[in-house]
C-alpha cells in the first residue's frame, strides 16, 4: 500500500505541477491519501495533505488549504524531516503571504531558512532566495 500510495501522489504532481490541473490531479491523489493512511506512511501523507493544500488554495478555500497546509507542516515535524519541514513552513509561508498575513508568513520564512542551513537543504535556500525575496 505504501509504494502505491506514493506512486499514485506522483500521478497526481504530473498532472498538477507539469500540466497545471489540479482538478486532473485530484482523485489520484485522494485515492493516494488513503492508502497512505492506511499503510500509516506519513511522509507520503504529508506530500499528499500539502498538494491537496494547493488545490483547495487554487479553488479559493482558504480555511481548507491552510488545515492542509499545516497539517503537511504538522506530520513533517512529527517525522523530523527537516528540509521537507523548511519547504513546508515556505509554502504556509507564501499561503498567508496571499492572505495578508505578513507578519506570520515572515516568521515561517525565518524558521525556514533556519532549518534549510541547519540541515544544509540548498534547494529550499535557493527558493527562500528566489521566491520569497529574502
Amino acid at each position: 500500500m505504501r509504494g502505491e500510495a506514493e506512486a499514485l501522489f506522483w500521478v497526481g504532481c504530473y498532472h498538477q505541477v507539469v500540466h497545471g490541473d489540479g482538478e486532473a490531479a485530484l482523485p489520484w491523489f485522494a485515492r493516494a491519501k488513503e492508502l497512505a493512511e492506511a499503510a500509516g506512511d506519513e511522509l507520503t501523507l504529508s506530500y499528499v495533505e500539502r498538494h491537496l493544500g494547493f488545490i483547495d488554495w487554487d479553488a479559493g478555500r482558504p480555511g481548507q488549504a491552510r488545515s492542509r497546509l499545516e497539517r503537511s507542516l504538522s506530520l513533517r515535524r512529527s517525522l523530523g524531516f527537516q528540509a521537507g519541514t523548511a519547504a513546508a513552513l515556505l509554502a504556509l509561508a507564501e499561503f498567508c503571504a496571499s492572505q495578508g498575513q505578513s507578519a506570520e508568513a515572515d516568521r515561517h520564512v525565518t524558521e525556514a531558512r533556519q532549518l534549510a542551513e541547519a540541515c544544509g537543504a540548498r534547494g529550499v535556500l535557493r527558493w527562500i532566495d528566489k521566491d520569497m525575496g529574502s
